[in-house]
This record gives structure tokens, sequence and C-alpha cells, in this order.
């Protein structure tokens, strides 16, 4: 069974009432989850030459922020975690009663964090985008580890037979799709992938990085429904 994250990330503008928008949308497409990402701004994003600084600021989660976002998601029947990007943030996620967390590409080489999430849930997702090294990394812990072929360009063009040959590795069980529009997502869920990550949007033209590369909520229905017909 293909299981379906709608990545909210940082699409809901730092606008909460549009973050709950987007956690209903999720649910009523038939995504498995709906994702959000938890930083410190400072700490990954610099202000130097960096013209999304101020909207990446607008879209810091607070650590209650974060706590109404998962509660929104359980009335609306529909599970919601997050990408941690430091130790702190991860436990959040845990606090939060969540069984599965996910590592974004950018902290792929992070250790401590991988291990830190090894060991305290049950199934730990991390995206290959920055991976460019031989084989697999190594993640001490007792967590489900689950690798996803990504591209780490925003949008990112990928042809439908590197899309098969890159999903065809050993480990890896699904993909995380920076594509515009949902050929490869469909695609790959036609390759039998156990996950499928896709940024959402109510909009594609909205102001954002991520918007243009993501599902609309015609988009994630035609995605979900998809999986379920190959389930």
């Amino acid at each position: 069974m293909t299981k379906v994250i709608a990545e909210i990330g940082q699409n809901y503008n730092g606008e909460i009432k549009l973050a709950e928008n987007l956690i209903e949308e999720a649910s009523a497409a038939g995504a498995d989850y709906a994702k959000f990402q938890l930083f410190d701004v400072d700490a990954i994003f610099s202000k130097i030459n960096n013209p999304w600084y101020e909207y990446n600021q607008k879209n810091q989660l607070t650590k209650d922020q974060y706590f109404r976002l998962v509660e929104y998601g359980l009335k609306n029947g529909i599970e919601v975690f997050a990408s941690p990007f430091d130790i702190e943030r991860a436990s959040w996620i845990k606090e939060s009663g969540s069984s599965v967390v996910k590592i974004a590409s950018r902290s792929i080489f992070d250790q401590e964090l991988l291990e830190y999430c090894s060991s305290n849930f049950d199934t730990l997702i991390c995206s290959l985008g920055f991976w460019d090294r031989n084989g697999y990394p190594n993640i001490e812990g007792g967590a489900s580890v689950r690798f996803l072929y990504c591209k780490s360009e925003y949008p990112a063009i990928i042809t439908r037979q590197e899309l098969f040959e890159s999903l065809s590795g050993e480990r890896i069980s699904g993909f995380s799709d920076h594509t515009v529009g949902v050929d490869a997502s469909l695609a790959a869920i036609s390759y039998g992938v156990d996950i499928i990550e896709k940024h959402f949007t109510l909009d594609k033209k909205m102001f954002g990085p991520d918007h243009l590369g993501s599902a609309n909520v015609t988009d994630l229905h035609t995605i979900c429904s998809f999986a379920r017909y190959y389930d």
C-alpha cells in the first residue's frame, strides 16, 4: 500500500489558518499524512544573498503552533508530523505522540539527529537528495528506516528512465517528488513504491519558492486515487 505524504512545508506562508485549511484538504483528498518543517531559521538559512530569508522567518513554527496543527490533524482524521532540523524540534515531534519522523535531504549528514530520531521513533523516513556517497547512510537505532529517492531542485526535472533507475535502488522505498505536475508521482506509484511525498498547496501561483512544484487539491486527489488503485 503506497502511503501519501502531503508536504505542506512552508506552503502555508506563515498563516496558521491557511495551514489548517491545507490539513483539511489533504485529509479530504485521501492523504495519509500532512507534513511540516520545524527549524530555527537562523541556524539553517543565511540572511546574506537570500531573497527568501524573511519568508523563511515567517514560516518558523513555534512548539505551540506545531502542537495546534497536530491536534487539528487529529480532528480531521489525518496524522500531522514534520521534518525537524535539530534535536530539540525532533523532541517536539516525539512529545506530540507521532511514531514517524522525516529527515530532509539537507539533514542527511547530521549523524546526531539521525541517530536521535532512529532511537526515538518507530519509522524514520529519509530523503536522499543531497546524498553523494556510495551506498546508503549508516543509521544506528531501532527505527525502521525508509529511504526516498529525491532530486533536490525546485522544481526538479526527471525523465521517466531516470526515475525508474533511481527507484530500483536496493533500499529505496519511495519518492519525494519536486517535479511540476503529477506524472512523476503516478509513475513512481506504478513502479510499486511504498511512499510518495509531494509538496501541497491550495494555489500554485501563491508567493513562495515551493508552490510551483507542488500538487494542488485536484492533483493530490489524483495521486491518492491512483495510490489506492494500485493497492
